[in-house]
């Protein structure tokens, strides 16, 4: 591995919601309960519970709730018999890993969500997916007790998401972004905007008035960005593609929140017992990773060197094990991932924003 594939990010203090700290906390819209603001989550409201059919999974929607940011608090398992539930949230994002609860016992888990239209990649036309807020509890045997949703405190700090298919909230199985289980990582009080799309490179998020532009607004003090863009830049120039990430940087650090650049996860393409370059994210510009190392370099921006992270993870499985990673057995992909390999790279992902301190403690899980 090159001492370039391993630049570490510089080590930093938590950026997260500190501009926010301080803001009160929104009243509750007219259905959600009360509980502590910003410490227990909403009270649950037993009534919510009639907006929910079927048994596995347990489909609850809330169409009357306007595109924004929620507190969710959720009961899970059942007084009369055992259960293990997972929670998921509008297009497939993954809340609550899986709780197990025995006879009787009831697990309260609480968290924050982002409503917005269109519900999964941002690059789909407008009412894509369902009004409102949708949330899906599944498992081995789900089962909830109790829900309680308020609007969030409106300095609520996002963590927003600028990224390829690799990173977006993909709206059918099997295909997964890793994006899309980031969330399970977090608590109450931090909202994942994740606006990535399929097939978007660093010029087309530029171009295209519904991505870059779009997220622009959303972004306060206290914000974080991470941008993921690398797939689909094959015939951008070297030039092209730094400038196209400078100036993503410097519109993100305008609006008072903090840039993070991620390089891109790896290709499941071996030569022999490595990565190929194909692999490796490698075109005719170059090293499009180490081109992202080298901006974060040049404007001292914090890096999540994903490639040197996944690299080293596939090439020690090898081109066989590291299988379930992708969809080659599904599909023969060999560049999205599956469910279990969105969990791992999202694994990553929030490992090196903790060790980066990105992130204040008191909103980890």
């Amino acid at each position: 591995m090159s001492a370039a594939r391993r630049r570490p990010g510089r080590v930093v203090t938590a950026v997260l919601g500190v501009a926010a700290a301080a803001t009160a906390v929104a009243g509750p819209p007219a259905h959600a309960a009360g509980g502590r603001p910003g410490l227990d989550g909403p009270r649950p409201d037993a009534a919510l519970l009639e907006r929910c059919t079927g048994t596995d999974p347990v489909l609850c929607t809330f169409p009357d709730l306007p595109p924004g940011h929620y507190d969710v608090t959720v009961m899970l398992g059942d007084r009369r018999s055992p259960a293990s539930t997972e929670v998921r949230a509008e297009a497939r994002r993954l809340m609550v890993p899986a709780v197990d609860t025995a006879h009787g016992e009831l697990a309260r888990r609480t968290f924050t969500v982002n409503v917005r239209d269109p519900e999964s990649q941002q690059n789909q036309p407008a009412g894509e997916g369902t009004p409102g807020l949708t949330l899906t509890f599944t498992g081995d045997d789900p089962r909830v007790a109790g829900i309680g949703i308020r609007a969030a405190c409106p300095r609520t700090p996002r963590l927003a998401l600028l990224g390829d298919s690799t990173v977006t909230d993909q709206g059918g199985a099997p295909y997964t972004g890793w994006g899309q289980r980031l969330l399970a990582h977090f608590g109450l009080g931090v909202s994942v905007v994740n606006h990535s799309g399929s097939g978007e490179s660093t010029v087309s998020v530029l171009a295209k008035p519904e991505m870059f532009d779009a997220l622009v607004p959303q972004l306060r003090p206290g914000d974080l960005a991470l941008v993921q863009l690398a797939h689909n830049d094959k015939t951008t120039t070297a030039e092209q593609y730094r400038a196209n990430l400078t100036e993503i940087v410097a519109r993100v650090r305008a609006t008072g929140a903090t840039p993070v650049l991620v390089t891109p996860i790896v290709r499941l393409r071996f030569d022999g017992d490595q990565l190929s370059s194909v692999g490796m994210i490698e075109t005719a510009a170059g090293s499009l990773p180490q081109h992202v190392r080298d901006v974060a370099a040049d404007l001292d921006v914090d890096l999540i060197d994903l490639t040197a992270l996944s690299e080293e993870l596939v090439e020690g499985l090898g081109p066989v094990d590291a299988q379930p990673i992708y969809l080659v057995r599904e599909n023969g992909d060999r560049t999205h991932t599956s469910w279990y390999g969105a969990g791992v790279y999202a694994d990553l992902v929030a490992g090196e924003l903790r060790r980066l301190g990105l992130v204040p403690e008191r909103f980890w899980r």
